[in-house]
């Protein structure tokens, strides 16, 4: 009797031992990156998705709204509305701003400068506020700038009450893990914000006062450019983390951490997964010899053309396997208009088309008229 009762707990056992290790296997899984409310992982130049946890969650984001604040203030630059020399004055309100800050007083004076910097590395609050007013006038009109450049590009689950993510008296002041990887695209496209970005220590007010990244990837983190991380009791630890290497550009953001530690860990873990099998690959849209194709019926004897570049994101063990297929006609007739198509370009992988880009000439070239085909005629004759 004993003897039976030992064999059925041991089949029991080897029966149940296939859903255990399924168990096992998801627990494990969500263990590496569940403590995480929300993440995404993407390729910044091509904006593919790479791995993705509840991406589209609206949660609240803590200071890594500042992304959308500092991609204004660089906007403004850009476009000449300010100097980065400009000098900001500080309003009673910024200065009122608790969390993170520089300690601004009222009436103090900064240059926007040393605002960003403020900004990006030690997360200041009353900076952020004070550039808003600097460039928008209140911090309600830039507020709502920061909607309206979140709805452009294409952030759908996102709304900002602040300039700073501080959520204490906040109603609705949230975003996405997906969202934040669009506005963090958006701003490193402008190469200027990684000269701060990728400070780990400086300082304001002639070196009177010392900055430091809160940002540890910064420091610690092979290839790590950016971005920002935030932290409130609402949002708990958050982050957007960036890093280049071999020219892919990654974005891992992680929203809703538990604690810093295991924000950074998340965040690093999503990008060695991202380096560790996947690569870059982009065709510059150089056609070497072929940059003109002939033309006939027009005092042109070539036109030039070219395509849009290809930019993807492929396995690491099939970058090397991608064929280009280049189909071009021997030449064109007149009349050519700029824009028109010439021919095509094929990107093969495994035997199979991952892509095709159209060929564009670019210049116009207009028919000969029967004037001066007949001179030309002419003058061809008399040579003879």
């Amino acid at each position: 009797m004993f003897k039976r009762v030992i064999s059925c707990i041991l089949i029991i056992f080897v029966m149940l031992q296939p859903a255990a290790c399924f168990s096992y296997a998801k627990e494990a899984e969500k263990n590496e990156y569940g403590e995480a409310k929300s993440l995404i992982l993407i390729e910044a130049k091509t904006g593919e998705v790479l791995f993705e946890q509840n991406p589209d969650e609206p949660l609240p984001p803590a200071s890594v709204t500042k992304i959308m604040t500092l991609l204004l203030v660089i906007e403004a630059v850009d476009n000449k509305s300010v100097n980065l020399s400009d000098m900001v004055t500080v309003s009673s309100d910024a200065a009122a701003m608790g969390g993170s800050q520089i300690y601004l007083e009222p009436g103090e004076q900064m240059t926007v400068e040393d605002m960003i910097k403020s900004v990006i590395i030690a997360s200041a609050n009353d900076a952020a506020y004070a550039l808003a007013e600097h460039i928008a006038g209140s911090e309600a009109e830039f507020v709502k700038r920061m909607n309206d450049r979140a709805k452009e590009l294409g952030m759908k689950n996102t709304n900002f009450e602040n300039t700073n993510g501080l959520d204490d008296t906040t109603k609705n002041h949230v975003t996405t893990a997906r969202d934040i990887a669009l506005m963090s695209a958006e701003l490193i496209k402008h190469k200027a914000i990684l000269k701060y970005t990728t400070i780990w220590q400086d300082t304001v007010r002639d070196g009177k006062f010392t900055l430091t990244n809160t940002n540890r990837l910064i420091r610690f983190y092979n290839g790590c450019n950016g971005l920002k991380t935030g932290s409130t009791s609402k949002a708990g630890f958050c982050m957007s983390a960036t890093a280049e290497r071999d020219g892919m550009q990654l974005i891992a953001v992680v929203m809703g951490a538990p604690t810093r530690d295991k924000r950074n860990s998340i965040a690093k873990k999503l990008l060695d997964f991202g380096f560790a099998n996947y690569s870059y690959y982009e065709d510059h849209g150089s056609l070497d010899n072929k940059s003109v194709i002939k033309i006939k019926r027009s005092n042109a004897e070539t036109v030039r053309i070219g395509y849009i570049p290809y930019e993807a994101v492929t396995q690491k063990d099939k970058k090397a396997k991608i064929d280009i297929r280049v189909d071009l006609p021997e030449y064109l007739t007149a009349p050519i208009k700029k824009g028109d198509v010439a021919g095509k370009i094929t990107y093969i992988a495994d035997g199979k088309t991952i892509a095709e880009r159209d060929i564009f000439v670019l210049e116009d070239a207009d028919e000969i008229s029967f004037g001066r085909l007949f001179l030309l005629l002419i003058k061809k004759y008399l040579l003879i």
